[in-house]
């Protein structure tokens, strides 16, 4: 199955999940808070992929109130939500694919948890180097996500990917920390870090535009 109807098939699994998906990630607000709470001082121009209903964008928008905040989800229901939070003025929303809808450019930062985790490490090379393109000359990318613990975990879930998506909605590809890197080291980041958060399968991961 291609990237775009595998896609396509999250799609379809997410807007299912509208009813319990902020009970489910309300689990996970600590992991959300340290994307803002690691942001440079002064951000005021943000993309956040996969926003879902917009959670992270809470603690973001505490902390930075004159922020403006683009977001790509590809699930409509997710961003109907999202459409009712406080915040909804300063958000520009975008229903589409990460491979297929135009970020624009200039972002002081490019943010995203629980969102990435799908992809495998061919398709992050082409999604991270436009990442990289749409950030402003010292901008941050803050990645928290889920990962594999080793290369053996991440090449199961991929084998899971290529050899059994068409059974389920939804398979998980999280890479290795090691991987992760690697792909940000490629498409030109630098100053990049890892560290751990609440969630013991979880990272965040970041890297600076030069």
């Amino acid at each position: 199955m291609n990237l775009y109807d595998r896609n396509q098939k999250q799609r379809e699994f997410f807007n299912e999940k509208i009813d319990t998906y902020d009970q489910v990630h309300e689990s996970y607000m600590e992991t959300k808070k340290m994307l803002a709470e690691n942001l440079d001082k002064g951000t005021k121009k943000i993309l956040d992929l996969g926003a879902g209903t917009g959670l992270e964008l809470i603690h973001i928008f505490e902390l930075f109130p004159s922020a403006s905040v683009t977001v790509v989800d590809i699930s409509e229901k997710m961003l109907e939500e999202l459409s009712k939070r406080d915040f909804a003025k300063q958000v520009t929303t975008i229903c589409g694919d990460f491979f297929e809808v135009d970020f624009g450019n200039d972002y002081d930062a490019v943010i995203s948890t629980s969102a990435l985790h799908h992809f495998k490490p061919e398709e992050k090379d082409l999604l991270y180097k436009k990442i990289y393109d749409c950030l402003k000359k010292g901008g941050l990318f803050l990645n928290c996500d889920k990962i594999s613990f080793t290369q053996e975990e991440q090449n199961n879930c991929i084998y899971e990917l290529e050899h059994n998506i068409d059974d389920y909605k939804h398979i998980d590809t999280p890479l290795t920390v090691e991987n992760e890197i690697s792909i940000l080291t490629n498409v030109g980041f630098t100053d990049i870090s890892s560290r751990e958060v609440d969630k013991d399968n979880y990272r965040l991961i970041q890297g600076r535009k030069e």
